[in-house]
């Protein structure tokens, strides 16, 4: 019972990192119809900015701001200069650019910073609080969570609450008659692409610390379980991304404890297809996606 426990404590605190790179990857989707396979490439960029100014400052909150603020740099400066004149008349043309990028990411970083692991510190402990003999959440995990908790509730707000947010809806779904509206279509894609790198820099920075460290590939075993939890979840449902960010963080910490590590990524592979024969759209998703 301890151990089941524990698995699920585990769970659900690298669940909510995966939930809050699912996001990312939604926000894009709902925006642009892609699937940005660059996402991870972009968020380990982010997370050697903010190394590099916690090197130079010794201050591990303005290397956090910088990963945020490079984020919505480097998101704005992808869409603007390169997937926007990405053609559109085949959806396999977006994934190849994403993937080219993914390379010449991985090129830069490899160049500035080499390919051997950094360790990358965390502002609290991540000593697990002992409660009746188990080891419980650390000071960390309720860090993440509080992390992932925000963005949830502030993106929330902005979709739902601001007028920013119901226009970057409607160039989303209703792109033509948002431009008869006189909404900056092009202004409010930039801007989603923007904040999903952001969001994606912030799960940078929670995940990459408890992995081996920082590398320029630290990203690609958690790029595919984000992918398979907004798949899961449903790629039109941010809602349905988290719970499939939960989701799948208990599904691979149960795998990993009672079976092996090794399976853990044949687990993810066998999620991903079961929701992809059983039901393509996603466990959450109830919205009927538009044609581009």
């Amino acid at each position: 019972m301890d151990r089941f426990v524990f698995l699920t404590v585990d769970g659900l605190a690298k669940g909510a990192v995966y939930a809050a790179f699912a996001l990312a990857i939604v926000l894009i989707w709902r925006g642009a119809r892609i699937v940005n396979f660059a996402q991870g490439a972009m968020a380990v960029a982010t997370v050697y900015a903010a190394f590099s100014v916690t090197q130079a400052t010794g201050s591990y909150w303005l290397g956090f701001a910088a990963a945020l603020a490079a984020g919505l740099i480097l998101g704005a400066v992808v869409e603007r200069a390169v997937m926007r004149f990405v053609s559109h008349t085949s959806p396999l043309n977006a994934v190849i650019v994403a993937l080219g990028l993914v390379l010449l990411l991985r090129a830069v970083l490899g160049v500035f910073y080499g390919n051997e692991f950094r360790p990358v510190e965390t502002p609290f402990s991540r000593t697990g609080i002992t409660v009746g003999g188990v080891s419980l959440l650390s000071r960390y995990d309720l860090f993440v969570f509080g992390a992932v908790l925000a963005v949830v509730v502030l993106l929330a707000l902005l979709f739902t609450r601001t007028a920013v947010g119901l226009r970057m809806r409607s160039a989303a779904f209703a792109p033509e008659v948002s431009r008869l509206l006189g909404v900056n279509v092009a202004g409010m894609l930039t801007l989603g692409w923007a904040l999903a790198a952001a969001v994606g820099a912030l799960a940078g920075m929670l995940v990459i610390p408890t992995e081996l460290g920082l590398h320029p590939n630290a990203m690609d075993l958690v790029f595919v379980s984000s992918f398979t939890a907004a798949v899961v979840g449903g790629l039109d449902s941010p809602p349905g991304a988290v719970i499939g960010g939960l989701a799948v963080g208990l599904v691979l910490s149960y795998v990993s404890g009672y079976v092996g590590s090794d399976v853990t990524p044949l687990a993810v592979l066998a999620l991903l297809l079961a929701v992809l024969l059983i039901r393509p759209g996603g466990l959450f998703s109830g919205i009927r996606t538009r044609h581009v």
